[in-house]
């Protein structure tokens, strides 16, 4: 950094801070400075698209094992509330943003950002050209980093960067999943958000799930919708699940590739058609697999709160919060039912008829499908909203009409449901 550049950074609200480097594994370098901790980290790099969110973005366990990169410009200017995080502490390896915010300005703020990063141990950067570092990651596809402050050599990062591990082929889940069964219930609520938050719904069905990186939104969503929820970690034997006596299973969100998740996908297979299940993002996958799918690398995945969905059942278009970099090849799930319509219908040879419900309106990917034989669906992306907007809360209630039986648990008129469970 140059002497003027430094004089005039000591006449803003920003401390003094290290040079930092981020660099991809095709050599790509950008240059930036530290917005947290010091050191050096690897990881894959992926872009969010979302606004607003960034602390549900940063402490969601389905970034463990990447680099986030923020496209909206400015990062923390409304501080952090702990109550929004989503997890206990941090997976994401790095996070780097255009520019960072020292002085927030909410009334619901415990710390800013920065201080957050620095008392989670997580290395940041700001002030590198992030338009310019998505436009490469859209062209090139996601790939691994490094992000250093002690190595300012860019040829030695991106040796590094191209021998440090890959995403595909590891579990991130044993990474993130609770260690032992906990319940969560309306008890475990956060009370402050009742100025906006309307009361949960009575509690009438027993759920089971399987935490692979569970958000605590997910949580509170299932709880809204009148579930009482016990948590097991990510590898519990189906038959012990069973024993367990619940109305439904829950396969949750989660990190990485879904093909190294073999202890979730293998107790999925004995659960289908046993009993009710819901999967969301690495559940669906989850359930995918367990039916024989094939799940794809996305070129750069889908990461934020704008990803518009259409909804093959109700002809709606809603708009989602995702996290994922694979996806189901819809087709291999099964064999066509109709030939004049291949792409809506597949008969498993397993679980019998399959439905594909909802499509990614961007690239025309898979983002949900229902079992017409058996009790379980499943969607690509996070209906909770965190962050993102509410046109996807509905899914909860499904699940909670699919447990109580009823054929018609999928057909929601989103227009209303999104206006439910919120004071106005």
């Amino acid at each position: 950094m140059s002497e003027l550049s430094m004089r005039m950074l000591a006449a803003t609200s920003k401390p003094p801070t290290k040079e930092a480097l981020l660099v991809l594994e095709d050599g790509a370098c950008f240059r930036g400075r530290t917005c947290g901790v010091s050191g050096e980290v690897f990881g894959e790099v992926c872009f969010n698209t979302s606004v607003e969110g960034y602390l549900e973005i940063i402490t969601d366990p389905s970034y463990a094992g990447q680099i986030v990169v923020m496209t909206y410009p400015q990062i923390g200017n409304y501080g952090v509330c702990l109550e929004d995080a989503q997890a206990d502490r941090p997976a994401l390896r790095g996070l780097v943003v255009g520019d960072m915010c020292y002085t927030p300005s909410n009334w619901r703020s415990d710390m800013t950002l920065p201080d957050y990063l620095i008392s989670e141990g997580v290395f940041a950067i700001e002030g590198i050209d992030t338009r310019a570092l998505v436009q490469h990651v859209r062209d090139c596809g996601a790939m691994r980093a490094v992000m250093s402050t002690e190595d300012l050599s860019v040829e030695s990062l991106a040796s590094k960067a191209r021998a440090s591990e890959p995403i595909v082929g590891v579990n991130l889940v044993r990474t993130v999943s609770c260690a032992k069964p906990h319940t969560f219930g309306q008890n475990d609520l956060a009370a402050s958000k009742t100025f906006a938050l309307a009361s949960p719904v009575s509690s009438r069905h027993r759920v089971v799930a399987y935490d692979c990186g569970i958000k605590r939104s997910i949580l509170e969503g299932l709880v809204r919708a009148g579930c009482e929820v016990t948590l097991v970690p990510w590898d519990t034997p189906a038959a012990e699940v069973l024993t367990m006596a619940p109305d439904g299973v829950f396969l949750s969100n989660g990190p990485g590739d879904p093909d190294a998740v073999e202890g979730t996908y293998k107790q999925v297979e004995r659960l289908l058609g046993e009993i009710p299940v819901f999967g969301i993002c690495l559940g669906h996958q989850m359930i995918c697999k367990a039916a024989g799918g094939r799940i794809e690398k996305l070129k750069f995945g889908h990461h934020g709160g704008n990803q518009p969905v259409m909804n093959l059942l109700t002809g709606r278009v809603e708009i989602t919060a995702q996290n994922h970099g694979f996806d189901l090849v819809f087709p291999s799930l099964g064999e066509p039912l109709d030939d004049k319509n291949p792409a809506q219908y597949v008969v498993n040879r397993r679980y019998g008829k399959v439905r594909l419900t909802h499509v990614n309106l961007n690239d025309g990917t898979a983002e949900g499908i229902a079992f017409e034989n058996i009790p379980a669906f499943s969607v690509q992306y996070h209906p909770e909203a965190s962050p993102g907007p509410t046109d996807s809360h509905y899914l909860f209630t499904a699940f909670a009409r699919l447990m109580d039986g009823r054929e018609d648990y999928l057909n929601i008129d989103i227009a209303h449901d999104r206006l439910e469970g919120w004071r106005f």
